[in-house]
């Protein structure tokens, strides 16, 4: 055996004795169990109208937008999404690209460079984190939700650097929320620029699911800037940044992730704004969400997130397995957090709340999971 093959056997037996090996597991379309893995909070991904609108776009456009947005790929079908986002996240601008994941690395690499600042808190997803490192500014990481280190280390800064704070507004693991108000006032007052992601937000947060940022205030505000995915509220696929006409226009020719990378395609586009036009026209939908998340949180007795994912600790990675597969074996999915993906170490299921699961199967759901869990 080479080396190579011999370092990867070697890597594998590694992630199985600590019980973190991964697998790729495809379901079928016609999956009868309830899904409360995926992050379709809304349960806008299969909705007739949603549905519908993907296809004919299709069918329209095309299977692709067929190049980037900068050659031919720009479509109205953007353009109009992009309006329409910013109208319902009160933003001067939006630009979409093809997925979450892009859009954080838009946004961080075109904005900052080598002789740049970034304080980014230590529960920020993985996206962030990447951006930040291939941007090659210097990084500090504070604890999670530190307000005043993260002002100690703005004051710290050094030659009147440009920085950046990176956060999410609902945190995907502990499902807790940034404190948005208190790091938006730290950085206005040492002349930063706090970027949010609101991928966990938007269409559960805020009264009309229109987000944190809005909710509390700060939309618009020329030192905030939002990012954003179509592939969880909205249930299609795409990510989106919102702000200034001059951070857009700066991203347009800066970008890399956005320059060099073909546009969305029409089907995911327009069905995101047709979950869009969903969400404005049934606000009842987040509230939905809430009562529901809230209602398990009580069950399983942990606390109730911001969000719609709750996060139940396990004792360990392997007990965090064995729940999950006794859930499935009950016709219950759900996810399940494992280090490295979790922050601080600690396993535990990862439990999507879902306003599209009718009344009886979210019932039988929640007694399966009060089985499991408590036994």
């Amino acid at each position: 055996m080479g080396a190579w093959e011999t370092w990867l056997a070697d890597e594998a037996a590694r992630r199985d004795a600590a019980g973190l090996t991964r697998r790729l597991r495809p379901r079928g379309a016609d999956d009868d169990v309830i899904d409360l893995a995926g992050n379709d909070y809304l349960g806008l991904s299969r909705d007739p109208l949603v549905a519908s609108a993907a296809a004919d776009a299709a069918l329209t456009w095309g299977a692709g937008a067929g190049a980037s947005r900068l050659v031919t790929g720009t479509l109205s079908l953007h353009t109009t999404l992009e309006q329409e986002l910013a109208m319902f996240l009160a933003q001067p601008a939006a630009l979409v690209m093809s997925s979450g994941y892009h859009a954080n690395l838009a946004a961080v690499t075109a904005l900052v460079d080598r002789d740049c600042f970034i304080v980014s808190d230590g529960h920020v997803h993985a996206s962030l984190i990447d951006a930040a490192r291939l941007s090659r500014a210097e990084i500090a990481v504070t604890p999670h939700n530190d307000v005043a280190a993260v002002a100690a280390l703005l004051d710290q800064r050094r030659g009147g650097r440009r920085c950046l704070v990176l956060v999410e507004s609902v945190y995907s693991v502990l499902g807790d929320a940034a404190p948005l108000v208190e790091l938006a006032a730290v950085c206005e007052e040492h002349d930063a620029l706090l970027v949010v992601d609101e991928a966990h937000g938007i269409g559960v947060a805020g009264p009309s699911g229109e987000g944190l940022v809005r909710a509390l205030g700060l939309a618009g505000l020329p030192h905030v800037v939002v990012t954003a995915t179509l592939s969880k509220s909205l249930g299609a696929q795409g990510g989106a940044l919102l702000g200034s006409p001059a951070l857009v226009e700066h991203l347009v020719n800066r970008a890399r992730p956005f320059i060099f990378d073909t546009a969305l395609a029409p089907a995911a586009a327009a069905g995101a704004l047709a979950a869009l036009r969903l969400l404005r026209s049934a606000p009842d939908l987040p509230a939905r969400v809430r009562s529901r998340v809230v209602g398990l949180a009580d069950l399983l007795g942990v606390e109730a997130p911001a969000g719609a994912v709750l996060s139940v600790p396990m004792p360990s990675p392997q007990a965090a397995l064995a729940a999950q597969a006794a859930c499935l074996d009950h016709g219950v999915r759900v996810g399940c957090f494992r280090p490295p993906s979790v922050p601080d170490g600690i396993s535990r299921l990862r439990v999507t709340t879902n306003a599209g699961v009718p009344d009886d199967a979210w019932q039988r759901a929640s007694d399966v999971l009060l089985e499991v869990v408590h036994g």
